[in-house]
């Protein structure tokens, strides 16, 4: 066992984009469990979109972190010391321990999972968090039915490719909302995906119209600004969006993109529901088994950007809010 732990601090409460400088990296000793509690050697990190608010000093869903304290963050990893009597040496476990290499738990953060039944950083992804989220999101508040057009922006990403392939196991048509064209092109290819629109080749309003002709039905929102406002212009009476996220607008300051068309929101009925998947632990355990099943069948497929080192942990992090990771962001610690 290394003599050391390495963590990342954060250090500063960022103004508009985050740079390396807001977090800090230290080495501590390696902790030593107390009774009931087990040591965690954390194998793989994951990146979210969803860190950015909480190294804001701002109201929202879930405590901020704290100037000083690990970043917040969920692991995949094997209990090295146990006094606890659930948890033994050699368990696989997941839980929200934050971004460091070893880390105490008294179990109540932890879920122990089958190392063998799935690839375990796919516990990360789409058999994790992000996968639990699209299948939420989309099926519960979505309600796709047979024959509707699902949109999902930020389709190459961790939930949003996985949103499009239950879209498609649903019987719909399946459209992509990526940056560049090797996403789309990953979108379509490779998960299945009817079309995908390259937000960035311009024109957006037009690819967007050719690849939902029959309007949209759901759209689930990843990214917000001013595809949003584009997606509106498209929805058919009665269309449902579940509100995930919106990555665009969260490095923003006092330039925050103000939605111009959401009348359309009451010429059209539109559902709009935000949700934070955490309020749903009871759905959770059906959703994590379905995905394990359909993952081990190769009926969901995914891609991990993998980082080495957790060193490198805010450098990939930066890159995860500006879209240059593909499929699902991981650090990989050991």
């Amino acid at each position: 066992m290394s003599a050391t732990n390495m963590q990342v601090l954060l250090a500063n409460r960022p103004v508009g984009w985050v740079k390396e400088s807001d977090f800090r990296i230290v080495e501590t000793p390696v902790p030593t469990p107390g009774d009931g509690q087990v040591l965690v050697k954390n194998l793989y990190l994951s990146l979210d979109p969803y860190m950015r608010g909480r190294m804001n000093d701002a109201r929202s869903y879930a405590a901020k972190v704290e100037l000083g304290d690990v970043m917040t963050g969920e692991t995949v990893g094997e209990i090295v010391k146990s006094n606890h009597p659930k948890f033994a040496v050699g368990d696989t476990v997941v839980g929200r321990v934050g971004w460091q290499r070893y880390a105490l738990s008294d179990g109540k953060d932890l879920r122990k999972v089958d190392p063998k039944a799935v690839p375990i950083s796919t516990y990360l992804g789409v058999v994790g968090m992000p996968g639990v989220t699209a299948y939420i999101g989309l099926l519960d508040i979505g309600q796709p039915k047979p024959g509707e057009t699902v949109v999902v922006s930020a389709a190459s990403g961790a939930v949003g490719s996985v949103v499009g392939q239950l879209a498609k196991m649903k019987g719909c048509r399946a459209v992509g909302i990526a940056g560049g064209k090797a996403k789309c092109d990953f979108v379509v290819k490779e998960l299945g995906f009817d079309a995908c629109v390259d937000h960035r080749a311009g024109d957006l309003g037009k690819a967007l119209a050719e690849a939902t002709p029959k309007g949209i039905d759901v759209y689930f929102e990843n990214v917000g600004g001013p595809i949003l406002d584009h997606v509106l212009l498209r929805c058919n009476p009665f269309a449902r969006i579940p509100l995930c996220g919106m990555v665009s607008q969260y490095n923003a300051t006092d330039d925050r993109y103000g939605v111009k068309n959401l009348m359309m929101g009451v010429a059209m009925r539109i559902k709009l529901q935000g949700f934070i998947v955490s309020d749903h632990l009871d759905r959770w355990p059906e959703a994590l088994a379905q995905l394990a099943q359909w993952v081990r069948e190769g009926k969901i497929k995914y891609r991990e950007t993998v980082t080495e080192g957790l060193e490198n942990a805010p450098r990939a992090f930066i890159g995860l809010l500006k879209g240059e990771n593909f499929g699902k962001q991981l650090v990989k610690l050991a």
